[in-house]
């Protein structure tokens, strides 16, 4: 007996897409304008500078390339082959734990009290939470036509 499977619109997955290229885009502003993160970095040695500036780059370009994907193969994304389960599965475990450190950890700590920044930090967690849910969906989907 085969599982039920069900179909996720492309528009979905390519929403998701852009909301994800729009988070490696708009990563730049908040480090600088929310977290003053510049700033802390420049505290560290050089050596863990450029390490702390490069896994920055790394979450930018993963976003960014998580994204592009959605974007260009959708379909690819939910043919329910062994490299869609691989794909949607490290994103989803991506985001999954993204979403996870954010309610963790993050809660600890302050944001400035701004408008747009309390309205962006919501904003965000949405984004976070909907390629969770996107990605969890794509990959259940993709395992349903495994067994």
């Amino acid at each position: 007996m085969k599982a039920m499977s069900f179909n996720i619109p492309n528009w979905v997955i390519i929403a998701g897409g852009i909301g994800q290229i729009f988070t490696a885009l708009i990563y730049p502003y908040i480090r600088h304008r929310v977290f003053d993160w510049y700033n802390d970095v420049k505290q560290l040695k050089p050596l863990n500078q450029e390490i702390a500036k490069t896994y920055g780059r790394y979450i930018q370009g993963l976003n960014f390339s998580f994204g592009l994907i959605a974007i260009v193969m959708p379909e690819d994304l939910k043919n329910q082959t062994n490299l869609a389960v691989a794909i949607t599965g490290l994103v989803a475990l991506y985001w999954i734990g993204k979403v996870a450190t954010q309610f963790a950890y993050y809660p600890m700590y302050q944001i400035p009290q701004k408008p747009i920044f309390k309205i962006g930090s919501y904003g965000m967690n949405f984004l976070f939470g909907f390629f969770a849910v996107v990605y969890a969906l794509l990959l259940a989907h993709n395992l349903s036509g495994r067994f």
